[in-house]
Formats: structure tokens, sequence, C-alpha cells
């Protein structure tokens, strides 16, 4: 019996639309559980309370502050940037994380720790892994120590190391995923998130969900047709980077054929005027002529001349 396939809503334009609504924190909390490896929940999406600077930072970026089982606070900032100054965008993100979301009677101790989750639907970086984990640490310069917090330290913000209190970063290259099959509960997230298909053996926190609601036939009219002028606008802009990359390649190429045979030309020039200075040394010498009279001819230095005529 043929069944028919689901299409499902691409995650880049559901995180900025759909799962900003409360009824659905479930799915995004699933995703970053998962990512996470630890029961996250969230708080509420920190740009509703109006301050993003742009239209272009709420379409690009989403804000979370979110907390875990033992209560510690989170802000997560996930993004979806076309740009070539990307890290630099994250740096800034996840410094407005700090200034710009927490209140000023706050004590900075309570955000135990930020993270900031990147999806990235283009190429970013050399690398082969689809998800790259980074964080800090501090070592000693002489001795390569690690810089511990003392105890007093450790009680108040519940971690050992000063560098665990920095930032911690992750980056899913989305594209970079070639597994057919998704094995770990990770795996089925970042398959999702490339193919926008679930297959009914997923099992990873929210994508049950995620396989009720994201599913583009329940969309509204007005909803499904902004979605599939995102999806062609995202097709398009693909086609256009591709187009150039081979465009870019082509030419390249043409330059370096051009080049090498200009190069190949001249150097075979050389090649030749070599050749040639050395068979008049060679005739010259054995004809009788003196080094003087040989540097006279072919304007060579005495020490050339003597390396021809010993070779």
């Amino acid at each position: 019996m043929y069944m028919k396939k689901i299409n499902y809503i691409r995650f880049d334009w559901a995180i900025k639309r759909l799962l900003r609504q409360k009824a659905n924190y479930d799915i995004l909390e699933g995703f970053l559980s998962t990512v996470l490896n630890e029961d996250i929940r969230i708080k509420r999406i920190l740009d509703e309370e109006g301050k993003i600077d742009s239209v272009d930072d709420r379409i690009n970026r989403i804000g979370l502050l979110a907390e875990n089982s033992a209560g510690e606070l989170y802000i997560i900032e996930v993004q979806n940037n076309r740009e070539p100054d990307f890290f630099h965008r994250v740096l800034c993100g996840i410094t407005k994380g700090v200034t710009d979301y927490i209140s000023e009677g706050n004590a900075y101790g309570r955000v135990k720790k930020l993270y900031c989750i990147n999806i990235i639907y283009f190429e970013l970086g050399l690398g082969k892994d689809c998800v790259y984990h980074g964080h800090t640490k501090f070592r000693g310069i002489h001795g390569n120590d690690v810089l511990w917090l003392t105890e007093s330290s450790r009680k108040q913000l519940v971690c050992e190391a000063v560098g665990d209190v920095c930032p911690e970063y992750y980056f899913l290259r989305v594209d970079n995923f070639d597994k057919k099959t998704p094995v770990t509960q990770p795996d089925e997230w970042i398959y999702f998130l490339k193919t926008s298909e679930i297959p009914e053996t997923a099992k990873a926190k929210g994508l049950p969900e995620a396989r009720e609601r994201l599913r583009v036939d329940k969309m509204s009219d007005s909803d499904r047709a902004t979605y599939n002028a995102h999806v062609e606008a995202q097709r398009y802009q693909r086609s256009v980077i591709k187009t150039g990359r081979i465009e870019g390649l082509e030419e390249g190429e043409a330059i370096g054929l051009e080049k090498g045979e200009k190069i190949g030309l001249e150097k075979g020039k050389k090649i030749g005027q070599e050749k040639t200075f050395v068979e008049i040394v060679q005739n010259a010498h054995r004809n009788g002529l003196t080094v003087e009279q040989i540097r006279a001819i072919t304007q060579l230095d005495e020490e050339q001349i003597r390396k021809i005529i010993e070779s």
C-alpha cells in the first residue's frame, strides 16, 4: 500500500515562527536537551521583551532564558545566519545575552552558564564533523596548570574551574551530516534539521511532538504561502552560491591555464637561452678563446663561464 510522504516544516523557519509559542516550547526543549545532554526547560523567549535592535536581529537569532533540572539559569542563542563575519556575530550575540537581558537588580552570579547553539545551513570553516563544541580553559603559561575556583566560589557558582563560568559554543553544521540513517538521538535531530524528515522510529525528545505539529499540511493557507516563499528563497540563494562557486572555479582555471602557458613559455625561453650560452661558451673554449674573450662575447661573468667550461 502506498504511503503518502509527510512534509515537515523546515526547522530554520519553525524556530523563527512556531517554536516561539509557549505551546511549542516542548519541541525546542527537546532539541536543546538532546544537544546538551541534560533536561532543559525554557523560561521565556528573551526578545519578546522588545530589546532586539532590528528586524534582522529578530529574524536571524532567538534568545532563550532556560534552566536545567538543578535550577541553574542558562542563556542560549540559537542563530541561523549566512554572513561572512558570522563568528563575530556569534560573539556579539552571546555578549548581548549578558548585557541586555540580565536585569540590573540581579547579581551576575545568577547566570550560571551561557550556551550559544548555532544551527548552520551553509559552509563554515574547515572540518569533517557536523557538530563542534568549544569551551574555555585557563592554563598557566609556565606550569600548564588549570585555574580553579576557590571553595566559596565553587559553592556559589556550582562549578569547578574558572573556565566553566565562560560561555560554551556549539556549531551544528547541518550540511555536513552524511548519515543516511540516524543512529543516536542527536543524529535523529540533525537528520531532521537537514532533511526536514522525521522517521517513524525517531524517539529523541521533542521529535514526536514535532511530528504532529510541524506538518506542512496542517498550516493555514497564508502561512503555507509564506513558508513556500521562504523555502524557494533558500533554494534560490543556494543556487546562486553554487553557480557563483562554479563560475569562480572556471574563471580561476582559465586564469591558471593562461598563467601556466605564460610561465611555461618564459621558462622555455630562459632554458633555451641558457642552453645557447652553454653551447657558445663550450665552442669558444674549444676554439682557444680566453675567458676574457668569451665574457666579452656572452656578457656572462667569469664564474659562470668557468663553471660551464669545467662541467
